[in-house]
């Protein structure tokens, strides 16, 4: 029987999040965290609805997973992110001691990578995954706050 909880499955659920956060008038990012193939925690921005700054889909998911935890070390949980995660988030992640992120898209601007942030070492990345759709819908709301 073919496993159905791939890379893919899960960040289609991160990106129905994502979806919810656009839907809010919020930058459309989303997040799942999973362990043994079972969501524990789903999330999106809220820093406007909140008037938060910190209030970041992966701040979120990071949150709930502790809380459905009962812990604060994510070992053994994958998140799933659809956009790559800022310097504060990775800070976050790193200290999470999470054991793997999957990035859908880049952000080469803001993204921990280019500056230089470290994770855990321990830590696996994967990035890409369903790249064109997760980047496609933050174009789609950026060009539509230009246009109002």
């Amino acid at each position: 029987m073919e496993n159905i909880f791939t890379d893919e499955y899960f960040m289609k659920k991160a990106l129905q999040e994502a979806d919810a956060a656009f839907e809010k008038g919020e930058i459309p990012v989303g997040a799942v965290v999973v362990i043994d193939n079972r969501v524990i925690a789903r999330s999106h921005n809220l820093t406007e609805l909140l008037n938060d700054v910190t209030a970041h889909a992966e701040m979120q998911a990071i949150t709930a997973s502790a809380n459905f935890l009962g812990g604060k070390y994510l070992k053994d949980c994958t998140l799933y992110v659809t956009l790559e995660p800022c310097q504060m988030c990775a800070g976050a992640l790193y200290w999470s001691q999470i054991s793997k992120i999957v990035i859908g898209a880049r952000d080469p601007q803001r993204g921990y990578i280019n500056m230089g942030t470290q994770l855990h070492p321990k830590t696996v990345v994967v990035t890409g995954v369903l790249e064109h759709e997760c980047g496609n819908l933050m174009k789609l709301f950026f060009l539509n706050k230009r246009r109002n």
